[in-house]
C-alpha cells in the first residue's frame, strides 16, 4: 500500500537538518517503502519546486559525503509541498482536499509534528476535525517530537488531546537517542549473548553510570533553556530511556508492546525520593559564565548540570544504585553507559600500576565513538605480579568498514512508516518518567535540594559531584571517547 509522510513544520530546522536527509539516505539504500510520498506543510508560501530546490542545497550540505545528484533527482519526484497554517481549521480542511488529490486518501498516512510543542494540541485537534485521522479510510499514525509536556500535568493533558483523535497504538513519541545503533545494540548485547545474563544483576554489578555530556554552551537557546533546565531537557527523556533499556527484563519475544511493557516496569520500580534524599541523592550545577549568556535572567538558579542517584526496587537491581548525570559546557561530547562490576571478593594481587585494583567495567559508548570497551585486570609484563587495567575495545566503525553509522532518524522514520513502535515511548512511559522527575524539580525550586554549585567550562561538572561519588566509595568514569 502507498504511504504518505506529512511533515508539519516543513520549513523548520529539524526538517532540513535531519528528516529530509534521513529520508534521502533511506531512498539511496533502497529501504524507503515503495511509492512513499513526502509532503511538507508550513505557512511559508513555497511551491513544491521551490521547496525541493532548497532541500537539495541543505541535504547536499548535511549529506556532503554521500550526496548524489542523480539519486536526489529520483528522490525529489516523491517530494511535495502544500502551504498552510496547521493551527487553523480551515487550512487543514484545504489540506485534506489537497492530500486526497495527491494520494487518493485510501493509503497509509503518517503525520509528523516537527513544530513548536506549544502548537501540538491545536494541530492534533484540527487533524481530527478535518477527518485526517479517520481510520476507516486508511491507516493514520502520528509522530510527536519531545518534549511531551513540561511536567506530569501538561504531559497528561497532551496525551488526552492525542487520544481524543488517535488510538495509542497509532501514536509514536520520538526520542532520537533510541534510534542510535549503539542503544539498539545494547538490547542485542544483553539478550543475544548468554555470558551476560548470569552476571547482569545485583550479585555481580556494583553500580551503573549513565552520562550524557555536551561540550557546547546554551548559545542562543536561553529563552527555552532557562525555563526548562537540565532535568526537563535531558533526564525525563534521554537518560531515563537509556536506564530502562539497561535495567529491563527480557521480553518474551521482540514485540513492540512487550518491549515497552518491560521498560514501564522499570520506571514503576524506581524508588521515589523523599525528604532529605532530594539533597543527598542529587547534585546540581551551573557553568561559569551562564549568567552572562544573552537572554539569561539576572541571578538565574537554572541548573546546567545535574547528577541523580536512583534506586530500582526489583529483585534484579535491589541495592544497585543507578547514577545519571548530564550537563552543558563539559569536557567533551559523549553519551556513555558504564556497568561497574563488583571487585573480586579477595585481593590475591595487591599491587597495581596505579595503586588501585578496580572492578571490571563495561563501557558502552553511545556517541560519538560508537562501540564498547570491557576493562579487565591483566599482568604488567616483566613486573612481577603487578596488575593493570586493560581494555578490550570494539568500535562499530572499525569492525564494519564497509558501512557507515546511520543517523538515528533513519531508523525511527522507517519504523514509523512500517508501524513498528518498539523504539518509541508509550504514554505511560512518558507519564511515569515525569512522576520521577517532577518531585525533584519541585524540591529544587522549593529550596529542599542541594545548593547550586558552579563549575568551570570544560570540566566534568562541579568538584562537589566528584566528592559526592567518592563519599560513596565510587568514582565517575571521566574519560572522553577516542575518536581515531
Amino acid at each position: 500500500m502507498d504511504k504518505t509522510l506529512v511533515i508539519f513544520g516543513a520549513s523548520g530546522d529539524l526538517t532540513r537538518r535531519k528528516l529530509i536527509p534521513a529520508l534521502y539516505s533511506l531512498h539511496c539504500k533502497g529501504r524507503l517503502p515503495k511509492d512513499t510520498r513526502i509532503v511538507g506543510v508550513s505557512r511559508r508560501p513555497y511551491s513544491s519546486e521551490e521547496w525541493r530546490g532548497m532541500l537539495s542545497k541543505t541535504t547536499g550540505e548535511f549529506n556532503a559525503k554521500d550526496f548524489d545528484e542523480v539519486k536526489w533527482n529520483e528522490f525529489e519526484q516523491s517530494v511535495h509541498y502544500i502551504p498552510g497554517d496547521a493551527t487553523k481549521g480551515d487550512d487543514l480542511v484545504k489540506l485534506a482536499e489537497s492530500l486526497k488529490e495527491l494520494d487518493g486518501e485510501s493509503n497509509e498516512r503518517v503525520y509528523y509534528l516537527s513544530t513548536k510543542p506549544a502548537i501540538y494540541a491545536p494541530i492534533i485537534e484540527n487533524l481530527g476535525a478535518a477527518g485526517l485521522a479517520d481510520q476507516s479510510i486508511g491507516k493514520r499514525r502520528i509522530v510527536i517530537e519531545k518534549p511531551i509536556g513540561v511536567n506530569l500535568d501538561t504531559a497528561m493533558r497532551l496525551n488526552e488531546k492525542v487520544h481524543d483523535v488517535f488510538h495509542e497504538n497509532n501514536v509514536f513519541r520520538i526520542d532520537h537517542y533510541l534510534g542510535k545503533e549503539t542503544v539498539q545494540n545494547l538490547l542485542v548485547l544483553r539478550f543475544a549473548n548468554s555470558i551476560f545474563e548470569p552476571i547482569w544483576n545485583r550479585n555481580y554489578i556494583d553500580h551503573v553510570q549513565i552520562t550524557v555530556a555536551e561540550s557546547v554552551e546554551i548559545g542562543s537557546r536561553a529563552g527555552y533553556y532557562d525555563g526548562s533546565g537540565i532535568l526537563r531537557d535531558m533526564f525525563q527523556n534521554h537518560l531515563l530511556q537509556l536506564m530502562t533499556i539497561v535495567a529491563m527484563e527480557p521480553p518474551a519475544r521482540y514485540d513492540p508492546k512487550l518491549v515497552r511493557d518491560e521498560k514501564v516496569k522499570v520506571l514503576r520500580s524506581v524508588r521515589p525520593m523523599i525528604e532529605s534524599e532530594f539533597s543527598t541523592s542529587s547534585v546540581r550545577g551551573q557553568y561559569e559564565g551562564y549568567l552572562d549568556e544573552e537572554g539569561v535572567p539576572e541571578g538565574s538558579q537554572t541548573a546546567t548540570f545535574a547528577a541523580l542517584k536512583l534506586d530500582i526496587d526489583s529483585w534484579r537491581w535491589h541495592g544497585v544504585p543507578f547514577y545519571l548525570r548530564s550537563g552543558k559546557a563539559m569536557s567533551c561530547r559523549t553519551t556513555q553507559i558504564v556497568i561497574e562490576f563488583r571487585k573480586p571478593p579477595f585481593a590475591l594481587f595487591s599491587e597495581s600500576d596505579n595503586g588501585i585494583i578496580e572492578g571490571n567495567r563495561l563501557v558502552i559508548q553511545v556517541q560519538p565513538a560508537e562501540g564498547m570497551q570491557m576493562y579487565l585486570q591483566s599482568k604488567v609484563p616483566d613486573a612481577g605480579m603487578m596488575v593493570q587495567e586493560t581494555p578490550l575495545d570494539f568500535r562499530f566503525a572499525r569492525h564494519n568498514t564497509n558501512k557507515s553509522m546511520p543517523d538515528a532518524y533513519q531508523r525511527l522514520l522507517l519504523d514509523a512508516l512500517n508501524n513498528d513502535a518498539s523504539l518509541f515511548a508509550r504514554n505511560d512511559e512518558v507519564e511515569l518518567a515525569w512522576q520521577i522527575i517532577d518531585p525533584i524539580i519541585n524540591a529544587w525550586q522549593g529550596g529542599s535540594g542541594p545548593a547550586l554549585k558552579t563549575y568551570a567550562k570544560g570540566d566534568w561538572g562541579p568538584e562537589e559531584c566528584t566528592q559526592w561519588m567518592r563519599d560513596q566509595s565510587r568514582n565517575w568514569f571521566d574519560v572522553c571517547p577516542v575518536l581515531s
